[in-house]
């Protein structure tokens, strides 16, 4: 099977600024644990406090970027995934380009001159995390970009595509033109719910992109709030797992999966009106470092495998495998080489 490109990513990159705080840190700015949310104005002065922090740590990320980078370091093939976003033409752009590089992802930025590099605000309490994103350049893509030749090409190249639901706030342009492409050329088009808020505040450009979804992921809080969103009165994740995955399809090649995380718990997947559900693999407290990127890693390697054709029960066990690698570790940072067979 020809590997190149068959992996595309679109979506927010960010460079992670991740440290250690205490919960005085987490009130001064008024932030939840275990939550992402948008960075504000009362927000904007952590961003020097934590890089003033001895233990700092610059990481290349973003949702849709890391799933993309943790892909491509389960295949072990050079270019087998790209990815595209916008970054800054700045220092930070810089670090996320060689970073990606790196990584062996095939990356095709669009740099705005004008505005500086997405940063996310990663802070740490007792291995939990809150993520506050501050998407600055990343805010600024523009569907033109995505139509240029050079960059159309990685989508007609490409037979899968992952966007985390963050993209939503970006460009749903660029989101409704690839889902169309994957549609009419009998592709798979998968996105991630990301967050309670695009689920709350996204809600039409969430609902205009999910018939076009062949794969929806998600951890259980934005399940729930999925389903208070539409209604459901339901809190039972294997039910709004089932309800999601029969939402009308723009397209009958594919059918719908749903795939939602539960942290230590049980990882549900719906498809065909039913529920199966597989144990994820546990580790003793003392070994977690962080728990950031843990949902965006068990993507990647989910998706290792599906881009491989194997059958589901594989794809979530390398999904379990690499979130499991990734919260030993602090950011989403993996070892040389992956040991899952």
């Amino acid at each position: 099977m020809a590997f190149e490109g068959i992996l595309l990513g679109m979506g927010n990159p960010l460079l992670d600024i991740s440290t250690v705080v205490d919960e005085e840190f987490l009130s001064k700015y008024d932030i939840k644990l275990n939550n992402a949310i948008l960075a504000e104005d009362k927000h904007l002065p952590m961003y020097d406090e934590m890089a003033s922090k001895p233990n700092v740590e610059y990481i290349a990320g973003g949702a849709t970027q890391n799933s993309i980078r943790v892909a491509q370091w389960m295949l072990q093939v050079p270019g087998a995934t790209s990815y595209i976003g916008c970054i800054g033409k700045d220092k930070f752009g810089e670090e996320m380009k060689k970073n990606s590089k790196q990584a062996g992802v095939n990356v095709h930025y669009l740099e705005d001159e004008r505005t500086p590099t997405g940063t996310c605000a990663v802070c740490v309490v007792g291995g939990e995390r809150s993520l506050v994103a501050n998407l600055s350049a990343a805010n600024c893509y523009k569907a033109d970009h995505l139509k240029k030749p050079e960059n159309w090409a990685l989508v007609e190249k490409a037979k899968y595509f992952y966007i985390a639901g963050f993209f939503l706030t970006v460009s749903p342009e660029s989101i409704q033109y690839v889902a169309e492409h994957a549609a009419a050329n009998n592709k798979v088009f998968m996105m991630n719910l990301s967050a309670p808020f695009i689920c709350e505040f996204f809600r039409d450009a969430q609902e205009k992109a999910l018939p076009y979804m062949d794969y929806v992921f998600g951890n259980e809080t934005e399940a729930r709030t999925f389903s208070k969103v539409h209604g459901w009165q339901t809190d039972n994740v294997e039910e709004i797992a089932l309800k999601i995955s029969q939402w009308p399809k723009a397209s009958g090649t594919h059918k719908r999966i749903t795939v939602i995380t539960q942290g230590s718990d049980p990882v549900v997947v719906a498809e065909d009106g039913k529920v199966k559900l597989f144990p994820v693999i546990l580790i003793p407290k003392e070994k977690l470092v962080d728990t950031n990127a843990a949902g965006d890693a068990f993507v990647g390697g989910f998706l290792s495998q599906l881009i491989q054709e194997k059958p589901i029960e594989d794809c979530v066990r390398a999904g379990c495998y690499a979130a499991n690698v990734i919260i030993q570790r602090s950011g989403c940072t993996y070892p040389e080489k992956p040991d899952f067979n």
